[in-house]
């Protein structure tokens, strides 16, 4: 078994793609064009989790457990701010948009001669703030994707 850091992970926003009924796939994803968010310090977690249902069974004296919807998250990617960064500036132009955006997360896993395993998503940026905090602190900026699709997982690959 293997595991693998989180750094060198790289986080992308492309344009704005519309949320759909059906999952989306990789494929949905080739037109887009990428811009990398730069300077990120953390990237959140991304999944999903889906909701409870409860029924209070009188005969059985039990509750039942059903699952409800599946909701993947809310992402919360903290940078230090880098006012000339494309990426950034793209994520706080996305959260003055009402839309939906695409976004691709690149991991640090690749086999030797390989190509990484990749995340895809599409989520409206909810928040993009920053946290200034005490005198020796990086000046971060802090956004939050509402991610409203599944997350489509494409792993490693070996040349």
């Amino acid at each position: 078994m293997t595991i693998y850091a989180t750094n060198g992970a790289k986080l992308y926003i492309g344009a704005a793609l519309a949320a759909k009924s059906a999952d989306f796939v990789a494929a949905d994803f080739t037109s887009q064009t990428w811009v990398e968010i730069g300077e990120t310090e953390g990237l959140g977690s991304v999944g999903d989790s889906s909701a409870e249902i409860t029924f209070d069974s009188i005969a059985a004296s039990r509750t039942r457990r059903l699952k409800g919807t599946r909701n993947a998250g809310s992402m919360e990617v903290v940078c230090g701010i880098d006012y000339a960064d494309a990426g950034q500036i793209a994520v706080i132009a996305a959260e003055k948009t009402p839309h939906d955006y695409a976004f691709r997360l690149v991991l640090n896993d690749a086999p030797p001669g390989g190509t990484p395993s990749m995340r895809y998503f599409v989520a409206k940026v909810a928040s993009a703030v920053e946290a200034l905090d005490s005198a020796n602190s990086v000046m971060k900026l802090n956004a939050t994707l509402w991610v409203n699709s599944n997350v489509v997982k494409v792993d490693a690959d070996e040349a």
